[in-house]
């Protein structure tokens, strides 16, 4: 049960986040929209602190999964990168409550160690993820350069897309920016 339970109250702290914003999410608040006593978080989690760094690994690790199904041991170095791109665009990144608690916890994270070290994680998980594609196809120096453009331009590009409240559209046209992009990188520096 208490896997069953832990999710429930995971998926409360997302909507919660996503109708109150982080600074007004509350024991009371995720409890009701869990349906669940208050208590049970604290038994669980210890404190409110400790559900939001579990709520932000449940996110982190969406992520880390999405992509892991995707690739294959045939999977070229390539379609690697797209897959990256695919996933930080996917269905469930342009969820509203998704959008929406991933941005109070990215503001958070300026202001709360723990959320700052597991953007850090995210940040170098996706550089490391990028790097280690374009290390096959060009020298390691570029490699790296490009892990980093390619990286910012994702985040910029999810961001401003999510900021202005675009449709799946518009999700889809700011993929495939980013694809063109990687294309462009691998022609630009490639061997």
């Amino acid at each position: 049960m208490e896997p069953v339970r832990r999710q429930q109250l995971i998926d409360a702290t997302i909507e919660s986040v996503a109708t109150h914003g982080l600074q007004k999410t509350t024991i009371s608040t995720i409890s009701k929209n869990a349906g669940l006593s208050s208590g049970i978080i604290s038994h669980y989690f210890g404190a409110k602190q400790g559900l939001i760094e579990a709520t932000v690994r449940y996110l982190l690790n969406n992520l880390k999964q999405e992509l892991i199904y995707k690739i294959t041991p045939t999977t070229s170095h390539v379609q690697r990168l797209m897959y990256i791109i695919e996933t930080n665009f996917a269905l469930v990144q342009q969820r509203s409550d998704t959008t929406k608690t991933w941005l109070s916890f990215w503001a958070q994270s300026m202001h709360d160690d723990e959320l700052h070290r597991l953007q850090k994680v995210n940040s170098l998980r996706l550089k490391s993820n990028l790097a280690y594609s374009f290390k096959q196809l060009m020298n390691r120096e570029d490699a790296l350069v490009c892990a980093h453009l390619c990286a910012a331009m994702i985040d910029g590009l999810w961001l401003r897309t999510v900021l202005s409240k675009s449709d799946k559209n518009e999700f889809k046209r700011s993929e495939e920016l980013a694809k063109s992009y990687v294309h462009s990188l691998i022609k630009q520096y490639g061997v």
